[in-house]
């Protein structure tokens, strides 16, 4: 029995609010899980006949006092502290047989929610869906934002306090991560990709072949061998003309139908085990555009259809 036919059954969907901006350089992106939440993302799971429960934010610290910072690893006290309640919580919902539905929060909560998924899968693939590589390290990273390092934590390059979240060494390997939808990669990121030989399919290589021809690649890939897909779904991938509330606008990003298109297809693969959506700010929002576009797209995840 392959992965899709183990998830045929629609499992109860775990949403984990991480409302977390301190690995972003512009606050705000703490709010998102709120406007996510407030734009309806329960009814739509109400609406697509799931069963879902909202995850109490008790489970979180208090990290506002937690001063632990440095010029290539800033705030990463508050990281690595709301990280592993992260892992925890997320591990704790995948091995009750849930979905874990994470809403952050800048992009640096998937540190988090990546170590706890691999937790309960061992053999995990990773769907990253991003504007950028995030696959910065302290070594090579141009801001010392965490938010920047979170795929990189995965793989197990970077600071070993963060690394090791969720127990020691990669949570995920090289072969089974792509991303998807790069558009702004520093010369670091573009280096660990080749030497590595993760597959990256930037805005030039959906150009070229079409959504559809790259989303079918990547799902073969992540799914080959694997015992778990996680999607790390960040906002900005889509083009700022239609995600505006986001703290790392990129120009010419996924359209609309795009975006639509690529997690219809992952509904249809129903390989997902775990997600995240991060980086939505609603201060940088026009009224709860984002926040609603978010909630449209998790749907289509988790398999709204048009007809």
């Amino acid at each position: 029995m392959n992965l899709a036919q183990q998830l045929v059954r629609k499992p109860h969907v775990a949403v984990i609010p991480a409302p977390f901006d301190w690995g972003a350089s512009r606050r705000g992106a703490a709010q998102g899980p709120q406007a996510i939440l407030l734009a309806g993302v329960d009814r739509k799971l109400h609406q697509l006949g799931y069963s879902y429960s909202v995850e109490p934010t008790n489970y979180l610290p208090d990290v506002q006092s937690d001063g632990r910072s440095s010029p290539k690893l800033r705030h990463w006290g508050k990281v690595l502290s709301f990280s592993e309640a992260i892992a925890s919580k997320t591990a704790e919902a995948a091995e009750a047989g849930h979905l874990p539905l994470l809403l952050g929060g800048d992009h640096s909560v998937a540190i988090g929610s990546i170590a706890g998924a691999a937790m309960r899968r061992k053999r995990l693939g990773v769907l990253w869906i991003d504007a950028h590589g995030d696959l910065n390290t302290p070594d090579t990273t141009p801001s010392g934002n965490i938010h920047g390092m979170s795929l990189a934590c995965a793989l197990g390059y970077g600071d070993s306090r963060l690394t090791s979240i969720g127990g020691g060494g990669p949570k995920v390997q090289p072969d089974r991560v792509v991303l998807v939808g790069s558009r702004q990669l520093d010369e670091g990121e573009r280096l660990l990709i080749r030497s590595l030989g993760i597959t990256c399919f930037t805005m030039h290589e959906i150009d070229k072949l079409g959504m559809a021809a790259v989303m079918e690649r990547a799902i073969s890939i992540v799914s080959d061998g694997t015992d778990g897909v996680h999607v790390s779904f960040d906002i900005d991938s889509v083009d700022p003309g239609e995600a505006p509330g986001t703290g790392t606008k990129v120009r010419g990003g996924l359209l609309y139908r795009e975006a639509h298109l690529a997690m219809e297809l992952l509904a249809e693969a129903g390989i997902m085990t775990s997600a995240d959506v991060v980086e939505v700010n609603p201060q940088l929002d026009n009224g709860i555009r984002t926040a609603r576009l978010a909630v449209e797209l998790i749907g289509s995840m988790l398999g709204e259809r048009i007809l």
